[in-house]
């Protein structure tokens, strides 16, 4: 029996979220043949949108920011999508704040001091360092990124734009460097208060540097949402890609890699060659499924790479609700940041503190967490009237915990029972911004970081690549240097999205999946 023909590509790329997504779609219409393998059953990765009973569910991101990036992107590639503005709204206790622009900082500290009276001085310190990056941030996002420009020799930009925004951006660009350190440390500046500084950062992942946490304020402004939910975004992205020549495989698990030989094989047994490969899946797996590198550096990362954590996970509850639209706007709004107690998640030990002293004090440690922390709160059909049946509503409600926690629980096998715990006591906090909730609620999904894991592959169940408490971080962390984050020590294998840049978020992962393209496309000779 003869042989299946090994088909040959130019490029591969490795995973279909928006890294992959935007390579793949800069790699088609380079005119490389270029092909995405997939291992789940559709494309998006952390970006998506899932509909239950009628209700439309973002699985990931609950709504963009544009950061000069995304907007150049879609527009360089002629994709049209729909944006409707997103409102953040932050709540602390019973107090409200709806961001409706710059000024809307004083309502913010209005709020810490009425949560904290004892604390105006330290507030108005906090605010004026956030008003400082809010600063730096107008000029980081000031212009379109170049990178998504076609004509790069048109005079009148370079001396009209981008000419006077690199004056700018230099003149800026060591005050932002030196906001690198951990946010927490660096408040303690301004505050003793612990449970004040808690009240700021907590929703943020462990040791995140302060200018990246205290730009949050400026991207909440910016927030948008895909008319149809966040998949939108990926389906677009999709269509782009195969329009352009390009082709997309779901359900494809690579198993292995021949760096030597440029061939992959499937999990379905099927094999390929490639000439480029762009790695835009968890890149553990890489260097656990590559074979035939073996240079000092390619050991080096590997090892890195293998003994270093995924960045923090969340917990999310999709809920179904009997209740209009209306319910949700006039309590939390489209989108809202809530903390039910200002004593902070630092008035808590660890939870394997709790655990050491039997299941009974984890579950009161559960409790007391719940109290405490922070939610991320979304209603979709805020946004798109279509996303829900109508005169009722969902909501996505999410919030960090420990993918440790979680393992711990499903080991000792009790993790239906952990979801089912989690998902009353959020249920419970809701009640606080949403009378009668409990009554309303038609379903609940409950998602833990063990979900992300399995589903996404994400070490970890990390939504944001590596941890900032890494002793040395995997990727790439200078702006500067980011064009070199693409690069992999293996020969012509390239990497691109969440792994490949820290701090990583959207945006990132776009750029990153266009500069990926344009290393490919250059070594390529195109």
């Amino acid at each position: 029996m003869s042989q299946p023909k090994v088909e040959s590509y130019e490029a591969v790329v490795v995973g279909g979220g928006i890294a992959g997504l935007t390579c793949a779609a800069y790699l088609s219409r380079s005119g490389l043949r270029t092909l995405v393998l997939e291992k789940q059953n559709k494309t998006g990765g952390l970006i998506g949108t899932f509909f239950h009973e009628g209700f439309a569910f973002d699985s990931g991101a609950r709504a963009f920011e544009n950061s000069g990036i995304l907007f150049p992107m879609l527009k360089n590639l002629g994709i049209e999508l729909s944006f409707l503005k997103s409102i953040v709204s932050i709540g602390i206790g019973e107090h409200w704040v709806r961001l409706t622009g710059k000024d809307s900082l004083n309502d913010y500290a209005a709020m810490l001091k009425e949560s904290f009276p004892a604390n105006h001085a330290d507030i108005d310190r906090i605010t004026a360092e956030i008003r400082k990056v809010m600063g730096y941030l107008e000029v980081l996002y000031g212009i379109d990124n170049p990178l998504f420009r076609e004509d790069m020799k048109d005079m009148n930009y370079l001396k009209s734009e981008l000419l006077p925004w690199l004056i700018k951006y230099r003149r800026s660009a060591p005050k932002i460097s030196r906001l690198n350190l951990p946010v927490d440390n660096y408040l303690r500046r301004l505050t003793d208060n612990q449970a004040l500084i808690d009240m700021v950062i907590q929703h943020f992942f462990d040791e995140t540097p302060t200018f990246f946490a205290l730009s949050y304020f400026s991207l909440y402004l910016d927030y948008t949402y895909t008319k149809g939910g966040t998949g939108s975004l990926p389906s677009a992205l999709n269509d782009y890609i195969i329009e352009h020549g390009g082709e997309i495989r779901t359900g494809c698990e690579v198993v292995s890699i021949d760096a030597a030989g440029h061939t992959l094989q499937l999990a379905d047994g099927r094999s390929l060659n490639y000439k480029k490969l762009v790695w835009a899946a968890d890149q553990s797996s890489l260097y656990r499924l590559v074979q035939g590198a073996n240079s000092a550096r390619f050991h080096s990362q590997r090892d890195l790479v293998a003994n270093s954590h995924g960045a923090n996970s969340i917990l999310t509850l999709f809920i179904g609700l009997n209740k209009d639209m209306e319910y949700v706007a006039q309590s939390s709004g489209p989108h809202a940041f809530y903390t039910p107690e200002t004593s902070g998640l630092s008035s808590l030990s660890a939870w394997s503190e709790a655990a050491a002293n039997g299941e009974e004090a984890l579950q009161d440690w559960l409790s007391a967490y719940f109290e405490r922390t922070t939610y991320e709160i979304s209603c979709p059909v805020l946004r798109d009237p279509a996303l829900a049946p109508e005169g009722q509503s969902g909501l996505v409600v999410s919030t960090l915990l420990d993918y440790g926690l979680t393992r711990h629980y499903a080991d000792n096998g009790n993790y239906e029972k952990l979801k089912q715990f989690c998902s009353d006591k959020i249920i419970d906090v809701l009640e606080r911004i949403f009378p009668g909730i409990s009554e309303s609620v038609l379903f609940s999904i409950c998602a833990t970081p063990t979900t992300l894991e399995r589903i996404n592959g994400s070490k970890e169940g990390a939504i944001t690549g590596w941890a900032f408490t890494n002793a040395k971080m995997p990727a790439e962390m200078r702006l500067k240097k980011i064009s070199k984050s693409v690069q992999t020590p293996i020969n012509d294998i390239y990497q691109c999205g969440q792994w490949t840049f820290s701090p990583s978020g959207v945006p990132t992962c776009i750029l990153t999946g266009k500069l990926a393209a344009d290393k490919v496309s250059k070594d390529s000779g195109i």
